[in-house]
């Protein structure tokens, strides 16, 4: 369930821009997780260190090898297969995370859609199976958070043939891991990004860091183009889900990598996307999926009740044009 690129204004600009008389631009780009990565830091400008690049993807390699479902050597895989391993505390806290989230959303979001990601060619081979209601129905009697039980460092599931998928949260829980680890070093004031996942720390020469919210395009490779921005006050963290990149059309009807887990089925709303702003990456992640799979009018009661949250909701019109609603 891949996520969606925010265009990222303050990147753009600090790429062409001259450094701030008052401070350094430190800024490093690289791969994960089958996309971009892209970090930019502000420091004193007698800091002569370089980022630690090297460091970094190291981190990062860690943290694929932890959630990647297409490493055949990764945790996650191994444990989908049933092996025996012993898992991280990143695969823990991600588990629990997802059961939070699960849980404050009826079920929305479910890491556990690995089989019918598998199901629909969203998978590793991505090749479609036929899917009939005989074949949801069947599925579905082993996908369920509620099949999965946490026993301290433990994972117990109910059914052997739970597997989990954890491309909805993973990216905004590595951007985390990456812009704590960066202070951690000293670099108070950054701001990091993983295929359009987002967390700013600090601030960019005294003001907040800038960050866009893509307009939605009628076909997979449209050109990228800011509709609106925001500010990312320190500590803060954003991320869409749309469902504009990543689908097949079959028989005139669009089917979207977003997969509803109470169905089976490619989400049905009228969202073309959904972009959240919370305390931290990963939970900005999980939110924006399942509010993709629950609508807008669900998914804004749901914000009310959690005032750590805000959100930007795309809704498509009939006559082609979108709105944009809090």
């Amino acid at each position: 369930m891949k996520r969606y690129t925010l265009l990222l204004s303050a990147l753009l600009i600090l790429l062409n821009a001259c450094q701030h008389k008052t401070s350094a631009r430190k800024h490093i780009e690289g791969q994960v997780f089958g996309t971009t990565y892209s970090i930019t830091c502000v420091t004193n400008p007698d800091d002569k260190r370089p980022l630690p690049h090297a460091q970094i993807d190291s981190l990062l390699a860690e943290l694929s090898h932890t959630f990647s479902i297409f490493d055949t050597n990764s945790l996650i895989y191994r444990w989908n297969k049933g092996e025996d391993v012993p898992l991280n505390e990143d695969f823990l806290n991600v588990l629990r995370l997802s059961k939070t989230i699960s849980a404050n959303t009826d079920g929305a979001f479910d890491c556990t859609v690995q089989p019918l990601v598998h199901l629909w060619g969203f998978g590793k081979d991505g090749v479609r199976h036929t899917v009939g209601d005989d074949t949801l129905a069947a599925i579905r009697e082993f996908v369920g958070l509620q099949l999965v039980d946490l026993q301290g460092d433990s994972i117990l599931r109910k059914d052997p043939r739970v597997q989990l998928n954890f491309n909805a949260v993973a990216k905004g829980y590595a951007v985390d891991r990456v812009a704590d680890w960066l202070v951690e070093q000293g670099y108070t004031d950054c701001l990091v990004e993983i295929g359009g996942e987002v967390v700013a720390r600090g601030n960019k020469n005294g003001k907040p860091w800038k960050v866009g919210i893509q307009r939605p395009t009628e076909t997979a490779d449209g050109d990228k183009e800011s509709i609106e921005s925001m500010d990312l006050k320190d500590h803060r963290a954003v991320a869409t889900s749309g469902n504009y990149r990543n689908y097949f059309e079959e028989g005139g009807v669009r089917y979207t990598h977003i997969l509803d887990p109470r169905t089976g089925q490619p989400e049905r709303t009228n969202l073309l996307s959904v972009t959240v702003l919370a305390p931290d990456c990963a939970t900005a992640d999980a939110y924006a999926t399942a509010f993709m799979v629950l609508g807008h009018e669900k998914s804004a009661q749901i914000v009310k009740q959690h005032p750590e949250l805000e959100a930007w909701f795309i809704v498509a019109e009939e006559d082609g044009k979108f709105t944009i609603m809090r």
